[in-house]
């Protein structure tokens, strides 16, 4: 049974940071794409970065990028998403995924869902 288990979220001031743990099992986490989503209140779930299965490829949605890192550790199973200079209108909560294609960013590529992190960044 594969499980995906986000945790580290929180709340958090403006311009504060915080980093995201995504934990897997169940699968064979060094041959997935992973990847981080967020749901803001009122709003559809949106992409915010992928890294591929060795980490040697990462993409970031506009909104996070030059803000987010998005980084894995293989031996850990673990994916993880530094989150620097938050905003307000980063408030959402936020999903890691898994993908079995090469490198993927809609959420239909990915197969495998956590139940989500709740991130608050307060003005």
């Amino acid at each position: 049974q594969v499980q995906l288990v986000e945790s580290g979220g929180g709340l958090v001031q403006s311009g504060g940071s915080l980093r995201l743990s995504c934990a897997a099992s169940g699968l064979a986490f060094s041959t997935y794409t992973m990847g981080w989503f967020r749901r803001a209140p009122g709003k559809e779930r949106e992409f915010g970065a992928v890294i591929s299965w060795r980490g040697l490829t990462t993409y970031y949605a506009d909104s996070v990028k030059g803000r987010f890192i998005i980084s894995r550790d293989n031996a850990k199973n673990t994916v993880y998403l530094q989150m620097n200079s938050l905003k307000p209108e980063d408030t959402a909560v936020y999903y890691c995924a898994a993908a079995s294609s090469a490198i993927a960013r809609t959420q239909a590529e990915f197969r495998y869902w956590g139940q989500g992190t709740q991130v608050t960044v307060s003005s």
